[in-house]
């Protein structure tokens, strides 16, 4: 049985249902023999013959609009991620150091995820040098990409406009702006997971094995940028493909065993090259206690991150429905304070817009690519939000970003199946449900920062309420006054998110906690606990920042833990007198503001934020700086990179990220000393990263070295000099 959804639209119909015949193949017909193609540019710009004229110029639109929205002041956020941005560094100067994702040039200890993500940002630093736009450039191209493809997903078996109104969503989530600008992983997760959508839709139209290949080795290389969480939509699109797909049951079976060997393969590669290696002549992998990246990938990196039990980490955040380091679990996470403003704007409507598709296309046929097409996108948005709301170890805003397809694709097609409907009394009231929603949820999240444009979430209410009056009568009115109504429910939709969006382009962002939105749009954690800056900010703190006077946030501590460098963890944004934010990086000559960000003060960094190099500092490392392999050594990764950024030179980061891995020993540390290896340690003036660890092995390094090196002091850093004894 076919329903409206499975008819093709007329030429020149902009909101009408998709331009195929029913659950057939969208490729135009090859041209007969003899026939000449339409030249590449003009079939570019064209688009499908059964297009409406506008369909392609406006998709080349789109896409030109999110390139130019998300270049837009790019080298603000300088090195953005230092942590990220030193092991770019490194791999751009040491092929081995880019294979295993090395922290320095000196291959001494990796980052604590695969190196995938850093090889497109190696290759461009390679070819143009050590830069922000070098760097930060490519995610840009990942963001365009992912809006590209969530747009041609959509297109294949719904309108242009459902198309274009899903690539919109995306592009303007105040997530995605955020995390296609920086240099974390989650990008290029982001882009492949999208793509192993888009394979499997396209699988489910045909059934053909190489689309299922692709989704593999897609979500496989996704395994190679942030371990486990490539592996969230799995078990909804093998199920999906496994009930929905146009072959018989024998073959899908073997087809999704074929998929899996894809992905092995794709993901598997790296990693068995990686532990077949012998340990003593590759870097140690950070994020490990014991040298593995399998432990790194079920452990730290993987199953502790669901239970909040992570060696080596700061714990997790409680139980279900409990306030933790890392925020509160529980259905609602993705809604409340800390996360709402940074993904959850169109959430309610997807979901709304979700059950709308599947009961629109309840009656189709098993193999149905339409309805395939909702299971596909809306069975990844289910499961990745379920897994996030109740995971109970490290949890960041800006992992949402991994959800932002998923909605914006969920979006596009409901809101064109509705359309397509809305002569039924339901389809037009669900359709306008989806409006109310939108905009009183985007009412809300405007209130939550009641001084920022305080105009806009009235403006966003009423406009949402009249276009939902419009869009109940949407099927009985005029094609033109549905349209005004329709296009007024889209502009209320979306004017929370693009306005959180603009926000977030105009501010710098580093440090490895960033936020979408304004200031005090994202609150983390209760008491004390680990939260986001803001837009600009890479603090670690806890609440809704204060304003003092001169506009500068106050410095407010909050309850805290003990333990990490420099003291306890602050429980709001800290910012220096002269308005800078403690330790937040500035441009791409490694300097940082004053401060030490997570608590450390002078010129030293913190577990979250790089430490302040002054010249004086550059000047005393650069000295001499070839005949070691490491000009120094620091306690925790972001100190490290600061001063191997500001430097040009190797840094050793004792401990990795934290300071609690178990690398380098007491024993190794005195061979490189004794070697004439390292030339100065950076006193971090705690006593070695989050307490030295379980091993004490920082702590145990750093009373080492301050017991018989000499002290050298550079402004408010302290350097010991390991090639000088202390006196006495």
């Amino acid at each position: 049985m076919t329903t409206q959804t499975d008819r093709p639209a007329q030429q020149g119909s902009g909101w009408g249902p998709a331009a195929t015949a029913p659950e057939a193949p969208v490729a135009p017909p090859a041209p007969e023999s003899g026939e000449p193609q339409q030249p590449f540019v003009r079939r570019l710009w064209r688009g499908r013959p059964e297009d409406p004229r506008w369909a392609r110029p406006a998709f080349l639109g789109l896409l030109a609009a999110t390139l130019l929205l998300y270049l837009y002041d790019l080298s603000s956020s300088g090195y953005a991620n230092s942590f990220y941005s030193a092991a770019v560094q490194a791999g751009s100067q040491s092929w081995k150091a880019f294979f295993f994702g090395s922290l320095d040039a000196g291959n001494a200890i990796t980052v604590d995820k695969p190196p995938a993500s850093l090889w497109p940002m190696e290759l461009s630093v390679r070819i143009f040098g050590l830069n922000s736009w070098a760097i930060l450039a490519p995610e840009v191209l990942m963001g365009v990409g992912s809006v590209a493809v969530v747009h041609a997903s959509v297109r294949r078996r719904f309108s242009p406009a459902a198309a274009l109104i899903a690539g919109a969503v995306l592009a303007l989530t105040p997530v995605a702006a955020l995390m296609f600008r920086f240099n974390n992983p989650d990008a290029m997760l982001a882009l492949l997971m999208t793509l192993a959508c888009w394979f499997v839709v396209r699988a489910l139209e045909d059934g053909r094995t190489k689309w299922l290949l692709w989704a593999g080795a897609a979500i496989g290389f996704a395994f190679l940028a942030k371990t486990l969480q490539a592996f969230l939509i799995l078990p909804p699109l093998a199920i999906v493909y496994a009930v929905c797909a146009p072959v018989p049951v024998r073959k899908r079976l073997g087809q999704l065993a074929a998929a899996t060997g894809a992905l092995v393969v794709s993901g598997g590669w790296w990693v068995a090259i990686v532990e077949l290696w012998p340990a003593s002549s590759r870097p140690y992998i950070g994020g490990s206690q014991n040298n593995s990246f399998l432990e790194l990938t079920f452990g730290y990196n993987g199953f502790g991150r669901l239970s909040g039990d992570e060696t080596g980490s700061v714990g997790g955040g409680g139980g279900a429905g409990g306030t933790g380091q890392w925020g509160a679990t529980g259905w609602d996470r993705m809604f409340n304070s800390e996360i709402g403003g940074q993904i959850s704007w169109l959430l309610p409507a997807a979901l709304i817009l979700l059950a709308a598709g599947l009961v629109a296309t309840r009656k189709l046929k098993r193999t149905s690519v339409t309805r395939g097409s909702f299971l596909v996108w809306g069975g990844s948005l289910l499961m990745t939000m379920v897994v996030f709301s109740y995971m109970a170890g490290i949890f960041h805003q800006y992992y949402t970003v991994a959800l932002a397809p998923y909605i914006a694709a969920v979006i596009g097609m409901g809101a064109g199946v509705l359309w397509e409907k809305r002569a039924e009394l339901w389809a037009s009231i669900t359709l306008a449900a989806s409006v109310v929603a939108a905009g009183s949820w985007s009412y809300l999240l405007l209130n939550r920062t009641s001084d920022y444009l305080p105009w806009l979430k009235y403006l966003v209410l009423i406009g949402g309420l009249v276009a939902a009056l419009g869009l109940v009568f949407a099927g009985r009115v005029s094609r033109q006054l549905a349209l005004a109504a329709a296009s007024l429910g889209l502009v209320a939709a979306l004017a929370g998110p693009t306005a959180y969006t603009i926000s977030t382009l105009q501010e710098g962002h580093t440090g490895s906690i960033v936020t979408a939105g304004p200031a005090g749009a994202s609150m983390m954690g209760g008491g004390g606990g680990p939260g986001g800056g803001g837009a600009g900010r890479g603090g670690f703190g806890g609440g809704m920042p204060g304003q003092n006077g001169n506009g500068n946030t106050q410095n407010q501590q909050g309850g805290g833990t003990g333990g990490f460098p420099g003291g306890g963890m602050p429980g709001r944004n800290q910012q220096n007198g002269n308005g800078g934010t403690q330790g937040q990086q500035g441009g791409p000559g490694g300097q940082t503001g004053d401060g030490g960000g997570m608590g450390g003060g002078g010129g030293v960094g913190g577990l979250l934020n790089g430490a302040s190099v002054t010249s004086a500092a550059k000047k005393l490392l650069e000295t001499d700086s070839s005949k070691y392999t490491w000009v120094a050594a620091a306690i925790g990764a972001q100190n490290a990179a600061s001063y191997q950024l500001s430097t040009g030179d190797p840094v050793m980061a004792i401990g990795g990220f934290n300071g609690t891995d178990p690398s380098p020993t007491l024993a190794q540390f005195k061979k490189y000393v004794e070697d004439g290896r390292v030339h100065y340690f950076i006193s971090s003036g705690s006593g070695g990263g989050m307490g030295g660890g379980s091993s004490g092995t920082s702590s145990q390094i750093t009373s080492w070295v301050e017991a018989n090196f000499k002290k050298v002091t550079v402004g408010s850093a302290t350097f010991y000099d390991l090639t000088q004894k202390a006196s006495g």
